[in-house]
């Protein structure tokens, strides 16, 4: 294996596995609103990112990339809507993990690589394999089986993985440089992060600046904690390829599945056990079918047949 193979490997498999501990860190700030520690976490990022660019020397591409957008209304808008469901998946997984529900979460990233493709199939047109479509029926009966034990319909999962899935779509009409994207995601949405968290200052209940230094440092570190994994991926993935990629993502959710049930204490029964199974299934033969194995195999097939 290349050393920038392996670079890649590390860097994006490190993220990947900071994406999964996560959850430890929105555990420390517990005792904050999720809408509160979304806020700080939309705020921070943009500063955090804007530091960043400056010590990178990146700022002119930023303001360039900032004054294409507003130029080209469908780019713009794609950013919006990127900013907003981005948004709606941190609050999601914060108010999740904060509520005892980390399992659910995990779930989430776990279909959402299947919420992708279908996503993919829908919008753009793509054409399913029959071992993506066999994979997408494992994973529904593992949904359906949650569904029906629960007696409810898995929402925290699902919106996660749509949300995720569908800011995918959406910025690949916007294509821009990673670090300069988030920067310009969080600008987006933060004017209103601010808005609010000027509002709890006014009403006199802000968690910033009025609990404890350790509050405040964990809410201001939000920013870091939001950016630093996703810089390590963009660094990793671009050294590797795809279907690698497609393997690595699935170290997030096992180390929140993980967290959950033997560090949180969260629920985990044999019904649980037995609908996780058809969506690792699922997933076993979702990762195969994009495998260089697997993708190789039209080749292989007509070779023999010349033979």
């Amino acid at each position: 294996m290349e050393t920038e193979e392996k670079k890649g490997i590390f860097f994006t498999a490190f993220a990947y596995a900071l994406w999964g501990l996560l959850p430890i860190y929105w555990k420390f700030i517990a005792h904050v609103d999720a809408d509160e520690i979304l806020a700080n976490r939309v705020f921070w990022s943009f500063w955090f990112m804007l530091v960043l660019l400056l010590a990178t020397g990146n700022v002119k591409a930023f303001a360039k990339e900032g004054k294409s957008l507003i130029k080209k209304k469908k780019r713009l808008l794609a950013l919006v809507v990127a900013s907003s469901l981005i948004s709606i998946n941190w609050f999601v997984y914060i108010w999740a993990v904060n509520s005892n529900q980390m399992i659910e979460a995990s779930l989430g990233y776990y279909i959402n690589p299947l919420v992708s493709v279908l996503l993919g199939v829908i919008v753009l047109k793509e054409v399913m394999s029959k071992a993506q479509v066999v994979s997408f029926i494992l994973a529904l009966i593992g949904v359906l089986i949650i569904t029906i034990s629960y007696g409810a319909f898995p929402w925290i999962a699902f919106t996660l993985a749509m949300s995720f899935g569908l800011y995918g779509l959406a910025k690949k009409m916007i294509k821009v440089d990673p670090a300069i994207g988030l920067t310009l995601e969080t600008l987006t949405i933060m004017p209103v992060a601010m808005l609010y968290m000027m509002y709890l200052a006014g009403s006199g209940s802000p968690a910033l600046f009025s609990i404890s230094l350790n509050t405040d440092l964990l809410l201001i570190g939000a920013g870091a904690a939001t950016a630093i994994p996703l810089l390590l991926f963009a660094k990793g993935a671009q050294k590797i390829p795809l279907y690698m990629v497609g393997f690595l993502q699935y170290i997030a959710p096992t180390l929140t599945l993980l967290l959950g049930v033997f560090i949180y204490g969260e629920p985990f029964d044999l019904i649980d056990l037995i609908s996780f199974l058809f969506i690792w299934a699922s997933l076993t033969l979702f990762t195969f079918s994009r495998s260089k194995w697997y993708l190789a195999r039209p080749k292989r097939i007509k070779k023999a047949h010349s033979h």
